[in-house]
């Protein structure tokens, strides 16, 4: 059988048109093999975006500055009954029962436990060996240098049971560091390295500018890794966290755990803005809040101790309380700030001076005074046999007076009071509006309460049986007829409460309860 000319044509194209679709699919499929060149690759991803500074720049040049410190002492083995371990060299050991597990749990573990200072600091407790009087370790924290002759500045809880210390420096050569002086009120220790040579150093930064939601960088030594560098930012400030008289605290979220106490919290631009002091942690590591001692605080602090060794700081000789809304109400304050004096300490220079209780103290030096914690902190920044002139809210006025201050007792004294007499169980008398009964002391000073109304103010305001009413808006109070006096001068006054002053367990405060008006 022939074929046409034009169909042998057609069909021989179709083949050649095959063969070549075969041939292009060869070479899709197979690749370098079918085709003998090299595969068309498609570029990485990248993204051209803006990039973020960091802070390499601040901690090449702050971080030979910084300084891990470890502390040894000796310590003596105790029984756990607290008495003496040193004829036992299997520290007691020997009472156990024969069981080599239990005996073998014990030699690990006795004496090693893993105790936090105040949140930031690593201490490990161990005993001495007995066959060795030289110091064991027992803490280990952070430090900086601020001085290039060696001072350098830590906590008083990472030093503080130590005998001996040693600076491990960021290239980890270790130096010996001998004591200056140390400030439990503040938890600020300072150290000196001597006959090295000069040393990098920082400096404390201005805190006062120092804004929520600044970038800080924190370097330290934590769980004793050294030279580690965290970033965060400022969360909070003049934070209160019941440490001490002087709280005022910067609040960090940089992550800070044992171990990165006594350590810096630099600005960007390389300063010292605070000093890792204390955690927030129900774990025990780093939750993102951290409590760093000020710069101003820390600066005053370290000069002091650097110069003599110890912090003196002036001193009031009064006992403070908060102003409420209705104290002030009851005061005629237009306002809550200030420290309401609810008592004066026998032989103390506020007393001297003529300050009383109910006395609301306002300013010092023309300084404002916000709280109570602001008024200590001034007084405390002032040196003993400083004259200072504290206004006070006496009688509806501002009064000024000056003071010589004293020297902070190196533990803080209570103001004693009269002991006061069992109240006497005859003849109590009601005060209806104030949902209180009393009756005279014995000794004639004060009403004591012998009832209060649980419905009342005055319970809400935690007045108990047995408080003695010592006066009513300054005003001394030895029967029922002298508070409703008081209370009907107030209402005259068109103040809505009056101040009791109270005393319990020989200690004194003030209790504002509110007055009906008929």
């Amino acid at each position: 059988m022939s074929i046409a000319p034009n169909s042998y044509s057609r069909t021989r194209k179709r083949l050649l048109a095959a063969a070549a679709s075969l041939a292009i699919a060869g070479a899709v499929g197979f690749g370098a093999v079918a085709t003998g060149t090299a595969p068309v690759l498609a570029d990485a991803v990248r993204v051209e975006a803006p990039q973020v500074p960091g802070f390499a720049d601040v901690v090449e040049r702050v971080s030979p500055a910084v300084v891990s410190v470890k502390v040894k002492a000796k310590i003596e083995p105790a029984a756990d009954d607290g008495s003496d371990q040193s004829d036992d060299p299997d520290g007691g050991m020997n009472n156990l029962p024969d069981n080599p597990q239990l005996r073998q749990f014990f030699k690990q573990f006795r004496g090693f436990g893993d105790q936090n200072g105040q949140g930031g600091g690593n201490r490990r407790f161990s005993h001495r060996d007995h066959n060795n009087d030289q110091p064991r370790p027992v803490a280990q924290g952070s430090g900086f240098f601020i001085s290039d002759d060696g001072y350098l500045v830590t906590n008083n809880h990472v030093v503080e049971e130590g005998s001996a210390f040693t600076v491990v420096m960021n290239d980890g050569k270790e130096l010996d560091a001998k004591l200056i002086g140390t400030d439990p009120r503040t938890d600020l220790a300072v150290l000196k390295v001597d006959g090295v040579g000069k040393f990098t150093y920082v400096d404390f930064a201005d805190d006062s500018k120092v804004r929520v939601g600044d970038w800080v960088v924190a370097v330290g030594n934590p769980f004793g890794l050294g030279g580690t560098v965290t970033a965060g930012i400022v969360s909070a400030r003049g934070r209160d966290i019941g440490a001490g008289p002087y709280d005022d605290f910067i609040q960090i979220d940089a992550s800070v755990n044992r171990g990165n106490s006594g350590g810096p919290t630099f600005n960007l631009n390389g300063q010292v803005v605070g000093i890792n002091t204390a955690i927030f942690s129900p774990s025990g590591g780093s939750v993102g809040i951290a409590f760093d001692i000020p710069a101003s605080t820390a600066k005053q602090v370290v000069q002091d101790l650097m110069k003599s060794g110890s912090v003196q700081r002036g001193w009031l000789g009064v006992e403070i309380q908060p102003v409420t809304s209705d104290i002030a109400e009851s005061l005629g304050l237009k306002s809550q700030n200030g420290a309401l004096v609810s008592s004066a300490q026998d032989g103390g220079p506020g007393k001297k001076a003529g300050i009383t209780a109910g006395d609301v103290i306002t300013q010092v030096e023309g300084k404002d005074v916000a709280s109570p914690k602001e008024l200590a902190r001034l007084i405390g920044a002032y040196s003993p046999g400083k004259s200072v002139d504290v206004t006070v809210w006496r009688d509806g006025k501002n009064q000024t007076i000056k003071v010589d201050l004293g020297t902070l007792p190196s533990t803080d004294k209570q103001a004693s009071a009269d002991p006061q007499q069992p109240a006497a169980p005859a003849k109590p008398a009601a005060l209806a509006d104030l949902g209180l009964t009393v009756t005279k002391s014995e000794n004639g000073k004060g009403l004591v309460v012998t009832d209060v109304d649980p419905d009342s103010d005055a319970a809400d305001r935690g007045i108990q049986p047995g408080d003695v009413i010592t006066s009513v808006n300054s005003t001394e109070v030895n029967g029922t007829e002298d508070v409703a006096k008081a209370m009907a001068d107030a209402v005259k006054s068109g103040r809505k409460a009056v101040l009791m002053q109270i005393t319990r367990d020989d200690s004194n405060r003030f209790v504002a309860l509110p007055v009906a008006k008929g």
